[in-house]
C-alpha cells in the first residue's frame, strides 16, 4: 500500500474523516447527545486545533522550509523549536483536535471513529513516509530530535 504514501493531502483526509463521523451520526441518531453549550464548546476546541496547526505552519514559514505534505523530501530545514519542542506533528495534531471539536458539535461518538480513522491513515501514509524522508535528509539531527520529542503529544 506504499502507493498511498504522501498521495492524499491531509486537509482532504481530515474532511473525509469528519464526513465519516457525520455519516455515522446520521445513520445512528439514537446515540446523539445534546447539552447546553455543546456547539460553543465544540467551536472552542476546533479553534484550539486551528491554533495548534497554525503554529506549526508559522514555524515552517519562519524557517523558510516547505509546508507541502506531498513532497517531504523538499524540506530545507529541520524545525525543532516552538511547538515542535512538544510534538513532531503539530499540523496533524491540530487536525485531530479540530475533529474532536467536530465530534462535540455532532454530539455523537461516531465523530470519534472519524478522528481515529484520521490518526490511523495519517500515521501510516503521511507521517511514516515523512519521517523516512527527514531521516534521509537530516540524519543524526533527526534521530536526536525523534528521541527527544514524541510523534503526537
Amino acid at each position: 500500500m506504499a502507493f498511498l504514501d504522501n498521495r492524499i493531502p491531509p486537509p482532504l483526509v481530515v474532511l473525509a474523516s469528519g464526513a465519516a463521523g457525520w455519516a455515522i451520526a446520521e445513520l445512528t441518531p439514537d446515540l446523539t447527545i445534546s447539552v447546553t453549550g455543546q456547539a460553543a464548546l465544540g467551536l472552542l476546541v476546533a479553534a484550539l486545533g486551528v491554533a495548534i496547526a497554525a503554529s506549526g505552519i508559522l514555524a515552517f514559514s519562519k524557517a523558510r522550509t516547505t509546508v507541502s505534505p506531498i513532497d517531504p523530501g523538499a524540506a530545507t530545514a529541520l524545525v525543532v523549536t516552538g511547538i515542535y519542542n512538544y510534538t513532531r506533528n503539530p499540523m496533524y495534531l491540530g487536525m485531530v483536535v479540530m475533529l474532536l471539536g467536530w465530534t462535540i458539535i455532532l454530539g455523537h461518538p461516531g465523530g470519534l471513529v472519524g478522528a481515529a480513522l484520521f490518526v490511523a491513515y495519517i500515521d501510516r501514509f503521511q507521517i511514516q513516509p515523512e519521517e523516512r524522508a527527514l531521516q534521509a535528509l537530516f540524519g543524526d539531527a533527526f534521530t536526536a530530535y525523534r528521541a527527544r520529542v514524541r510523534r503526537w503529544i
